[in-house]
């Protein structure tokens, strides 16, 4: 069998799968199942052409590095076959841990559990499943193979995984503020002792994407709506969870029933094969489906919020400096009980407050190198001439108050 495909991305065209291992991966049902993850979770409640999966990102990013290495290999710096293969697995796998509507089961069936962590051990069973082929893609990934700077192309700020979103997001979004021009980043792409580093005339290239980074993140990833329609999942799967911790035997498929009765942390979650069997039978359709039954469940409080969903009849979001007033989160929690003829302490499932982070740059934490004319290695924040860039670094805090519109 010839396994040497060749797939149409809308976003770049025709990419090839380069080897037969790397189809053998991609062919595992481990892999497969991210064809039924989203990789924006709830972002279509925004943007409605925001449906592509975790799997296109996965192949989107697998294509940049196979264009990063070969121009690596192009300015004459030596990457054997193994370790090109190994580099385009350790990417390709590099999202493989996250579950369906990654950030609100983070939250409430897998508490304290980071998708990286689970990414870690699948690729680890993915391993013994083809006979240790894996082993030197897992050591790019965890940063102990001796080429540092093909772990720092997976994480890292300027990592293919980032530059991948981006783009892909901004295609189907529609946001062109998120557009980079990511041929151009790759081609000043180069290793200075060992470290990936990139050379001073892609500057602008690289400024334009640390500016794309940030607003995508508050036009797209953080836009109120999109946190509206994940915080109701989270706060309908914790009340799921809360029911079935009292008895309740809910409508679920078998493997998410399986999180709701089962208390899984970061504590027992490595320990069990069942769990991680569990997770990756896992995906977007197990809990929509049940998000679709639970909206007619007794429990008014479930049901309330399964509907406020699947109507999109989501809660108001306010985006503001500070914090919510105490007295105005009383008023609404009084408000909302009230309105939906629920207690007090009940009505925190309706109105609460959170906060939200953007840092487009996060100087100190896998640096952005620019190699300057001279051979000298400057750090992108001072070798740009772009007054904003050193702001890029600061962490930005917002909160945020929700409740049911209404009231």
């Amino acid at each position: 069998m010839n396994k040497k495909k060749i797939i149409n991305d809308p976003v770049y065209g025709f990419i090839s799968i380069p080897t037969e291992l790397v189809y053998d991966v991609i062919s595992h049902p481990y892999f497969q199942r991210l064809r039924y993850i989203k990789q924006l979770g709830m972002t279509h409640l925004v943007y409605p052409g925001a449906l592509h999966t975790r799997f296109h990102h996965a192949l989107g990013a697998m294509h940049l590095m196979s264009l990063a290495i070969g121009l690596l290999k192009s300015k004459g710096h030596v990457i054997t076959d193994g370790e090109e293969e190994s580099a385009i697995l350790a990417i390709l796998l590099h999202d493989i841990g996250h579950g369906p509507f990654s950030h609100a089961l983070e939250h409430s069936l897998v508490t304290g559990i980071k998708h990286e962590d689970i990414s870690a051990k699948l690729m680890q069973d993915l391993n013994r499943h083809f006979s240790g082929k894996l082993t030197h893609a897992i050591e790019i990934f965890n940063g102990t193979y001796h080429k540092k700077f093909l772990h720092q192309l997976i994480s890292g700020q300027l990592d293919l995984d980032r530059m991948d979103y981006l783009n892909r997001d901004s295609f189907f979004t529609g946001v062109s503020e998120g557009v980079i021009s990511f041929d151009r980043i790759i081609k000043m792409f180069n290793v200075f002792d060992d470290d990936l580093v990139i050379e001073e005339k892609g500057i602008y290239s690289i400024e334009k994407f640390l500016i794309a980074r940030r607003l995508m993140y508050w036009q797209v990833y953080l836009h109120k709506t999109v946190i509206s329609g994940e915080m109701i999942l989270v706060k309908l799967l914790e009340r799921a969870k809360e029911l079935s911790a009292n008895g309740e035997n809910l409508f679920a498929a078998p493997s998410l029933n399986y999180f709701l009765e089962n208390d899984i942390n970061e504590d027992n979650f490595f320990y069990q094969h069942e769990n991680l069997e569990h997770f990756t039978n896992l995906d977007d359709q197990d809990i929509y489906t049940s998000v679709k039954v639970w909206a007619k469940h007794p429990d008014k409080i479930l049901s309330e919020l399964c509907k406020m969903l699947t109507s999109r009849n989501l809660y108001k979001v306010e985006v503001s400096n500070g914090k919510a007033d105490e007295e105005r989160i009383e008023f609404l929690q009084n408000a909302a009980a009230d309105l939906l003829g629920i207690t007090k302490e009940e009505a925190k499932y309706f109105v609460f407050t959170d906060s939200i982070q953007n840092r487009a740059y996060n100087a100190g934490v896998g640096n952005i190198k620019i190699l300057m004319k001279n051979n000298d290695i400057v750090d992108i924040a001072k070798a740009s001439d772009l007054s904003n860039l050193q702001s890029l670094q600061k962490t930005v805090e917002k909160y945020i108050l929700c409740y049911p519109r209404g009231i």
